[in-house]
């Protein structure tokens, strides 16, 4: 962290003036001039008030040192505190392009074959966000690090975008909670449909299924609008359901059982309830979120909580920023200043002797 000091200008011998008295001096007097005494005179005047301000000035009341404006603890806290805030966010932001790239090259995304359908890929979605969150953050870093003013407010009204943006979407989402609730459910029904010929809506599904233990959108009976699953289908999964749609998927608990739900919707329910989950995803979900609804408004508390106090530590930092840049403004008109009372003085000095030498 740097010290606002005055900078002493080195000088260039390009630079220098010559105070020299020669011809051309406005204080010279002219040969045959008349008034040479009184002219000698009102200079001899102004050398003795010059000299007398020159003495108070060089006095130790006012040949004291300006103060050095330093940063103060707090400068530091809150410098340091938003750059360690932004490497973190970055990392995690590296981690999620990676993943993203990472996935899209498994899956041969950028096969010719699949290109043309890569803007529905869920990878690509987690490689924008990693690619915004580095950006972003990485600019907060190199703006607190290095002090950029330019950066710092780029990266402070990104965020206030960004918590507006999230206010905004909170707000819609409590109020459209049935509509919500409705594209949902059509989103399942998507889901299952394509179930064997999207591998990431296959991925997606089968996680919700085996963690919420449930099968299909409202009940196992959904996964009629399946091709595969239909009981008019020519295969073997005729009337049947996925594996992550069995209560036991395991066999002595070592081998999974691929066939497992084969003819389940042949079952009436009550021999079903046995073999498979009966219960949709849809109530499952809602379920789950009554039941960890402390523990996910803690987590957008303090989701929220971070952006707030890093939106507010960087306009701190910006003020601190301006009023240190203010004051060495200050002290470098000061500076000048004194330098051209001091190089005033000199040329005064010098003129008056040369009268007496003439």
């Amino acid at each position: 962290m740097r010290r606002f000091l005055p900078r002493k200008r080195f000088p260039w011998p390009w630079l220098r003036r010559d105070a020299t008295p020669n011809e051309t001096s406005p204080l010279l007097p002219k040969a045959g001039s008349t008034n040479n005494a009184e002219e000698l005179a009102l200079v001899t005047t102004d050398f003795q008030a010059g000299t007398n301000s020159g003495q108070q000035h060089n006095s130790p009341t006012d040949a004291r040192i300006d103060p050095c404006y330093g940063y103060s603890f707090m400068d530091y806290f809150l410098k340091y505190f938003l750059i360690i805030c932004n490497l973190l966010f970055t990392v995690l932001g590296l981690l999620l392009l990676a993943l993203g790239v990472w996935g899209l090259i498994s899956k041969e995304s950028f096969a010719q074959e699949k290109i043309s359908s890569i803007g529905t890929d869920p990878m690509l979605v987690v490689l924008s966000v990693g690619f915004l969150l580095t950006v972003l953050c990485l600019s907060g870093c190199v703006g607190a690090l290095r002090e950029n003013r330019c950066l710092l407010k780029l990266f402070s009204a990104t965020v206030l975008v960004l918590i507006t943006a999230q206010v905004i979407i909170a707000i819609v989402a409590h109020t459209l909670q049935d509509q919500i609730e409705g594209n949902l459910r059509s989103g399942m029904l998507v889901a299952i449909a394509r179930y064997q010929d999207d591998l990431d809506l296959r991925f997606i599904t089968d996680e919700i299924q085996s963690n919420l233990q449930c099968c299909g959108a409202d009940n196992y009976r959904d996964w009629e609008i399946n091709i595969y699953y239909n009981c008019s289908a020519p295969g073997v999964l005729a009337c049947g359901v996925p594996a992550t749609c069995c209560v036991d998927p395991l066999e002595n608990g070592t081998v999974w059982n691929s066939q497992c739900g084969v003819g389940a919707q042949l079952l009436d329910e009550f021999t079903a309830q046995s073999v498979i989950f009966l219960g949709g995803c849809l109530g499952e979900i809602s379920r789950w979120i009554k039941q960890h609804e402390g523990l996910i408004g803690i987590i957008v508390t303090v989701v929220f909580g971070v952006q707030i106090l890093i939106l507010f530590i960087t306009i701190r930092l910006l003020e601190r920023i301006n009023r240190h840049k203010t004051e060495l403004l200050q002290m470098e008109m000061r500076h000048n200043l004194n330098e051209e009372s001091k190089f005033q003085h000199k040329l005064s000095t010098e003129n008056v002797l040369h009268f007496k030498n003439a």
